[in-house]
């Protein structure tokens, strides 16, 4: 109950946000940056009534639609199996009073195939999606096999230019080991600054967070050392055209598929 407060409130303070970002002309980004820029869709194409978030469904949608890339959460089951979840359960999102690191890999699948392993999930859209991978605040009992379990997964994959690991805590990354900290983008909340320097001191990837929290004077300081920045979670014409203004990298969007579309669109038309 808890978790579908805080989800239910934070959708209606980014839809608030994002409202009146809509109502606020921005002046076109150029062809050539509609056709490069990176519309990343957070959990896939969902709206958790047809299509339940970080599912296959979600992410053929997504694919479906040509957007750059999807974000997808990872937890661990009780025998140490990776699966793409965001909850720790399965309650808000399937009705199921279920928790992940209470049963194994097969107990999960049977109640609820809906959920896929990580394995899948880099086996059928790597190389043909970008994959933003968080990592949840989880504890690891066993850290080098649960790196193992991560490098083999990805195996056939490169860091950066097939994928990201990201967490809201970053000191998941001291227990990740199989990639570079080239890979690592730590997501912030009200905590940017903090998050940005940390960024900025262990030579990470870059940061992301909310493009109303990630000034341009951040921006700029990550773009100096030749660093990336994503934002979220646009959902207008008006808020798209703001972040590919700004150099944004990365946009993350629960409304991916239109922004792709508009951007597809506006990226053929000669003038407005």
């Amino acid at each position: 109950m808890e978790i579908e407060l805080r989800e239910s409130f934070e959708k209606l303070l980014i839809g608030c946000i994002d409202f009146s970002f809509m109502l606020w002309p921005q002046p076109f980004p150029g062809h050539g940056r509609l056709k490069a820029c990176k519309i990343v869709s957070h959990r896939g194409e969902h709206d958790n009534n047809m299509i339940f978030e970080n599912t296959i469904e979600a992410f053929d949608l997504a694919y479906e639609k040509g957007v750059w890339g999807i974000e997808f959460d990872v937890r661990w089951t009780k025998d140490l199996h990776p699966v793409v979840i965001h909850d720790s359960d399965l309650k808000r999102v399937f009705g199921i009073d279920l928790s992940i690191g209470d049963v194994t890999r097969d107990e999960l699948k049977l109640g609820c195939p809906a959920v896929p392993s990580l394995a899948e999930v880099v086996e059928k859209y790597g190389k043909k999606l970008h994959l933003m991978t968080e990592i949840k605040a989880e504890i690891y009992p066993n850290p080098r096999r649960q790196n193992d379990v991560f490098k083999e997964c990805f195996s056939s994959l490169e860091p950066r230019r097939d994928f990201h690991l990201m967490s809201l805590s970053p000191s998941m990354f001291e227990l990740i080991t199989f990639v570079p900290a080239s890979t690592l983008i730590p997501i912030a909340t009200l905590n940017i600054t903090q998050l940005s320097d940390m960024a900025l001191e262990k030579d990470y990837c870059g940061v992301a967070g909310h493009y109303l929290l990630l000034k341009n004077a951040i921006l700029a300081k990550h773009h100096k050392m030749g660093q990336h920045v994503g934002t979220g979670y646009p959902a207008s014409k008006n808020c798209l055209f703001r972040e590919i203004n700004r150099g944004v990298e990365w946009i993350f969007s629960n409304n991916a598929a239109e922004l792709q579309r508009i951007a597809n669109k506006l990226a053929d038309i000669t003038t407005l």
